[in-house]
């Protein structure tokens, strides 16, 4: 006989318990009540994830293990969980007005978003490479389902088809890493992996370098970043917004831990691969932005260069490289939604528009929409004394602590050039003849815009919470 099973065991994966047990009650609920519960299902997502948020903030402090190892619940596990399920809630209050709208509401959208949010979690706290697997996958397998969920739209379905070939491709590379990892160090935990990685090898290499290549399709770095122009453009607009924000968070949480967890031993090798990766994201994110029209696309690319000086922190390979890449994805984040809050309310005689033209002259039809819209894009560009600057700040400075010049270099370079088309739609908005007006804006958006603008026009004032929990997290990674 085994020990007996106690259920207080489970205490640090009572969040994701949670989620999973939410999704399948409203899940029913919507099967049996029709279409008349899609709006309660929605309330009680957000309900669900918010309340699963506080929980992972409430548990007890410290380091909690469970599952044997496979998910550890630490300071760096609370703060990108409690980022990651707010984020999934504030996606599904900015779709509300939107799917009602478009007459695309249905109950399965908040369910795939719980499940998504629940692969996230098992993601964030993997202590294994098959943990890490199955989250991984839990959370793509909801996200191409919610990508491809407007299937009277040609462009959402070859966007949802698009994601799913590339992302199996991307999911049989990072096996087959894990795979040879495995093959070579006799172990799938991270730690034990640590310990066996110290006598190096091409094989285990070989493994590191094709399961970076599966962790960089994921947070949409260069070179795998096909699929996110294309996903960005042709997903509903809140999936779009979702994508933008709460599937980073988790994606470049994996990549920390896999590398300082798992792969300290051999920092020096995979320190090259990801300086690589953080100049080719930022290079391509600054330049390929320039000529788009579709702000959905040019979004896109630029979240491609915010991923590449995302990871600037990383290649540092420093604890304080580490808290300046949470301060970034927090930031990130925040700034992402309320941009998305503006362009979700781009509509014109009841029709979404996501030309950048359809910006023109909003400063004198809608002025306090235009101001916001303005300081979040002048945030993305990083410039002081917005929330986006002490962002690139934290990461560029934990990159010069480490002795990265050049990447350093490269990246404020890339900031400038990336500066262009953000100060472009400014122009646009402020200095352009009027187009017609936009329809008033919803309440929910018009709340996560206020949130998000105030968030990053005041953060200079007290960033100390923010600086404080990242450090906190970034210490116990270690």
């Amino acid at each position: 006989m085994g020990a007996p099973f106690e259920f207080a065991s489970l205490l640090p994966a009572l969040p994701e318990i949670l989620l999973v047990v939410g999704a399948m009650l409203l899940l029913m609920l919507g099967a049996y009540g029709g279409s008349r519960t899609d709006p309660v299902v929605s309330l009680a997502a957000m309900t669900v994830l918010v309340a699963a948020a506080a929980i992972e903030v409430l548990l007890p402090g410290g380091k909690l293990v469970t599952f044997g190892g496979s998910f550890v619940l630490d300071d760096f596990a609370r703060f990108l969980k409690a980022l990651a399920f707010v984020g999934s809630a504030v996606a599904i209050l900015m779709s509300l007005t939107y799917f009602a709208d478009e007459k695309l509401q249905k109950f399965e959208f908040p369910v795939l978003i719980m499940l998504a949010s629940t692969g996230m979690g098992m993601i964030i706290s993997a202590g294994d490479l098959i943990a890490l697997y199955l989250g991984l996958e839990l959370m793509s397998l909801s996200l191409y389902v919610v990508a491809a969920s407007n299937r009277d739209s040609l462009r959402s379905t070859e966007a949802g088809l698009k994601y799913f070939v590339l992302g199996a491709l991307s999911s049989g590379m990072l096996l087959y890493g894990s795979s040879l990892i495995y093959g070579y160090t006799g172990t799938v935990s991270f730690t034990g992996i640590a310990q066996a990685a110290g006598q190096g090898g091409l094989g285990l290499m070989f493994g590191l370098v094709f399961l970076f290549a599966g962790l960089c399709f994921k947070i949409s770095a260069v070179p795998f970043h096909m699929w996110t122009p294309d996903v960005y453009e042709g997903a509903p607009t809140p999936i779009t917004a979702f994508f933008a924000a709460a599937p980073k968070v988790a994606a470049i949480a994996l990549f920390l831990r896999a590398a300082y967890v798992a792969f300290p031993a051999i920092a020096l090798q995979w320190q090259q691969i990801i300086v690589f990766v953080s100049i080719a994201s930022m290079a391509l994110g600054a330049f390929a932005a320039i000529g788009q029209h579709n702000i959905k696309r040019l979004m896109a690319y630029s979240s491609i260069g915010h991923m590449g000086f995302a990871l600037v922190g990383l290649a540092a390979g420093t604890e304080a490289g580490v808290q300046g890449v949470l301060i970034y994805i927090a930031i990130y984040m925040a700034m992402t939604l309320g941009t998305f809050a503006c362009i979700l309310s781009m509509r014109h005689n009841g029709r979404m528009v996501e030309e950048i033209s359809d910006l023109a002259g909003l400063a004198r039809t809608k002025p306090a929409m235009a101001f916001l819209l303005a300081m979040l894009l002048f945030s993305l560009a990083g410039i002081p004394p917005l929330a986006g600057f002490f962002a690139k700040y934290y990461v560029f400075l934990a990159a010069i602590n480490a002795g990265l010049f050049g990447l350093a270099v490269i990246g404020v370079l890339m900031s400038v050039v990336g500066a262009y088309y953000y100060l472009a739609i400014v122009k646009t908005m402020y200095f352009d003849e009027p187009m017609k007006s936009f329809e008033p804006m919803p309440r929910e958006q018009a709340a996560v815009l206020a949130v998000s603008g105030l968030f990053n026009l005041l953060f200079f004032i007290y960033p100390l919470p923010l600086l404080d929990a990242a450090s906190a997290a970034a210490k116990s990674l270690f």
